[in-house]
């Protein structure tokens, strides 16, 4: 059987000579003594064993690691501990007791990160990251017991660990050592990890947030709904960094996130992305995305739906609150924008006011004239009277104002759709398609003469 199809619990059934390891000096009297009251005991005996001297188990784990090569006890250590703290992840501050000063209880998982087969690096990566989010705070940037920093010399700096643990994870990213396995534990560990600050730095600064974006997508079974779920959670963490902000800002991350959000039915992925997408909304650009991805729409969708958790229907509403603030700072052209892109047409007193026509005539021909585009899309897909109506008013005031307007919006293949409207039932829509009408053919000036 490969190292990358171990299991912990095969790896456990293995008897490890450990008598020999002491003849050999590899190990001490005192530790065999430990590991023969220890291995191959009940879950209920070792928990009391840990209960009582749970330091200097962890000295004996850390010592075997440091000292000891041999594949299968390695592997066998690793999955003593990655057992114990499972059971009570709460042990990893164990692995920073006052009597382990003077142990270096992260270099050698640092060490098998680099060395080992996969189930070695695996359960390394798990354990290193559990060990690491557990030191208590406020020290860091000292060793890894906190001593001060004339024992730096002997014991890992946290900042070369966590460099270390960081450069392995985007590694997996980059260029993963199990086809299946890889991407869901790097992205597990980045979610504990990128709780800290430090680390959202160092994140960032590795290039590490571009890694994490692709993995953002519609899911349905229950292992991509975890790592999905555990991808938005370091997209939130990043969330509350200004650089990494920044950085998503230039990205795809918005189309995916919302993308996901209105279709997924699962209430914590649900959750996670709104609140990012809460945080980010004060970021001018991410704002104006989000309108223009028809976000206020989505999340009146979202709220109509039956959640349980009261955090999400908070969020949902100060994201709707935000989105509807950010919409009031809009210039008159971009609330216009936002209006058309969303397809909800009304008869907003900008559509009438020749100054707002005057001004922002050239903002049409953005994005090879996008607006007049989806005004053309509205005219085949609307069911809406008021929307059909407003979208061939707009398109006559387009050909009035711009000097090209006729030649443009005959181009786009306009008149064809506007003449199927002038048999329209109602009577709006049928008039403001005449005014078009006209306007291509005769031109401006006539038509209005001839509407007056």
């Amino acid at each position: 059987m490969g190292s990358a199809e171990l299991t912990t619990e095969e790896v456990l059934k293995m008897d490890i000579p450990w008598e020999t390891y002491m003849t050999t000096k590899l190990i001490t009297g005192t530790h065999l003594q430990l590991l023969r009251r220890y291995d191959k005991k009940s879950e209920s005996q070792r928990a009391a064993l840990l209960d009582d001297d749970g330091p200097a188990y962890v000295a004996v784990f850390i010592n075997i690691l440091r000292d000891i090569s041999k594949e299968e006890t390695v592997e066998y250590v690793l999955a003593l501990i990655d057992e114990m703290l499972t059971a009570n992840p709460k042990r990893a501050r164990l692995f920073h007791d006052k009597s382990l000063s003077n142990e270096d209880t992260y270099q050698p998982f640092l060490r098998w990160l680099q060395e080992g087969n996969w189930f070695i690096q695996e359960k390394s990566c798990k354990i290193l990251t559990l060990i690491v989010s557990a030191r208590p705070k406020g020290q860091h940037g000292l060793v890894s017991n906190g001593e001060s920093s004339h024992s730096k010399s002997k014991i890992s700096a946290i900042d070369a660990v966590l460099e270390g643990l960081l450069d392995w994870l985007c590694l997996q990213l980059k260029a993963p050592t199990h086809p299946n396995r890889s991407v869901p534990l790097a992205v597990s560990c980045l979610a504990t990890l990128l709780r800290e600050r430090f680390v959202r730095v160092s994140f960032v600064q590795a290039d590490g947030v571009k890694l994490l974006i692709p993995l953002i997508s519609p899911a349905s079974t229950q292992q991509s709904i975890q790592l999905l779920y555990e991808t938005c959670l370091c997209i939130w963490l990043l969330s509350y960094y200004d650089a990494a902000i920044d950085y998503l800002a230039t990205t795809r991350v918005m189309p995916r996130l919302v993308d996901v959000v209105k279709g997924s039915t699962k209430e914590k992925v649900v959750r996670v992305i709104v609140l990012t997408l809460r945080n980010l909304l004060p970021k001018a650009a991410c704002g104006a995305q989000m309108i223009d991805l028809g976000l206020p729409q989505i999340v009146q969708s979202l709220k109509a739906q039956a959640w349980s958790d009261e955090d999400l229907l908070e969020a949902l509403n100060q994201l709707e609150d935000g989105l509807k603030e950010h919409i009031k700072t809009l210039s008159s052209f971009d609330k216009y924008k936002q209006e058309v892109l969303l397809g909800h047409l009304d008869w907003y007193p900008m559509h009438k006011d020749p100054g707002f026509w005057r001004e922002n005539i050239t903002n049409f021909e953005e994005n090879d004239f996008q607006i007049l585009r989806v005004l053309i899309t509205i005219l085949d897909t609307s069911g809406d009277p008021t929307a059909l109506a407003v979208a061939c008013y707009d398109l006559s005031q387009f050909i009035q104002y711009h000097p090209a307007g006729r030649i443009i919006v005959s181009d786009l293949k306009a008149k064809d759709r506007v003449m199927k409207l002038m048999n329209h039932e109602n009577a709006d829509v049928t008039k403001n398609a005449l005014l078009c009408i006209q306007r291509l053919f005769l031109g401006a000036k006539y038509a209005s003469f001839l509407q007056s």
